[in-house]
């Protein structure tokens, strides 16, 4: 049995918003300092967004400065979100903690709610990974409560996710399901196909931990359909490793061959050799505890030559001594003298 999707670190942390109000763009129009912050805040944040963290840890910290010498408050807020969910990215909690409290001091402030969701949803994150989790509900919580009275239905989403998420790392994954149904309704009213498919994935693990498996294939299968729409194989191939072993724990054995057909056919084409090794060896022993032993010494024949081209000697031994015997159990002594 594989483990389900892991889930500890797959935390959805939407990036900063990166407009401001029309009435900030005007007052920043006629300071060239401001000006100048605003842009490399606005740099800051889209080397985050190609994960170029060190360098945009730099950026947003001569933001910092510049807003702090102009007096800008909401700026000096919005500068030290950013840094707290790069460090959040760096898993770095503490100073993510620390950055995101100073910035959620100012955002209240100033009224500045957009950022004052983030902080809190930052604060939830990490406090979370620090396993504090009635912090973590605290802050989520109230993450949730902001973006619901300025109607951000995005915030909303990403809200219920993380509450979900703590309350699953909780071991209380009914309220987790029940989090995680709300916000997966919501990610299908935006037509947000990601996030629709990560809240998925983490459905189908809170069902997976309480052994709900016809919920949690439910789950896997339509998340399958929506990673076949976005350009991500390794993911397709992971999905199908998972729906797999749920449907052989459900003794759905023509169902998990099948999502590891599928699963060989991608590795195949991928290229991935040590994948399509492993998907064979599964495949074998599916086989073989189903009593299908020509179907089992083909998958071990097709998973010799994989290996050979790894030029892993000792595995290739492995596998050499494992098709013998398989051979040799259904008395066809010629075919195991060929190895």
């Amino acid at each position: 049995m594989v483990k389900p999707f892991q889930d500890k670190n797959g935390t959805f942390v939407p990036p900063t918003e990166r407009g401001w109000d029309v009435q900030r763009t005007l007052d920043t129009a006629a300071d060239p300092l401001r000006q100048a912050a605003d842009c490399l805040l606005e740099q800051g944040i889209e080397l985050y967004q190609i994960r170029n963290f060190s360098e945009a840890i730099k950026l947003l910290q001569k933001a910092l400065a510049a807003y702090r010498s102009s007096q800008d408050l909401p700026g000096e807020g919005r500068a030290l979100a950013g840094l707290g969910i790069i460090y959040y990215a760096l898993s770095n909690y503490a100073e993510a903690i620390a950055c995101s409290h100073q910035s959620l001091a100012i955002a209240r402030q100033v009224l500045d709610r957009i950022t004052e969701r983030q902080t809190l949803s930052n604060l939830g994150n990490s406090y979370r990974h620090l396993e504090d989790y009635s912090r973590s509900v605290e802050y989520n919580q109230q993450s949730l409560n902001v973006a619901r009275e300025i109607k951000d239905n995005r915030g909303e989403m990403a809200a219920l996710n993380n509450l979900g998420m703590t309350y699953k790392a909780m071991g209380d994954s009914v309220h987790a399901i029940h989090c995680y149904q709300r916000a997966l309704t919501i990610a299908r009213d935006l037509k947000d196909l990601t996030t629709e498919g990560q809240v998925l994935r983490n459905l189908g693990n809170a069902y997976h931990a309480m052994a709900n498996y016809p919920q949690t294939v439910a789950c896997y299968e339509q998340l399958l359909s929506i990673v076949r729409q976005l350009p991500a194989r390794e993911t397709e191939m992971q999905v199908l490793k998972n729906l797999a072993s749920v449907c052989y724990t459900l003794s759905d054995f023509k169902k998990a061959i099948a999502y590891q057909e599928q699963r060989l056919e991608i590795a195949r084409r991928l290229h991935d050799l040590h994948t399509e090794e492993q998907i064979l060896e599964n495949l074998a022993s599916t086989y073989d505890g189903l009593g299908q032993s020509q179907q089992a010494i083909e998958c071990h024949e097709q998973r010799l030559i994989v290996v050979r081209q790894i030029q892993d000697h000792l595995l290739e031994q492995k596998t050499l001594a494992t098709l013998k015997a398989a051979c040799y159990a259904i008395g066809d002594f010629a075919r195991a003298s060929q190895y």
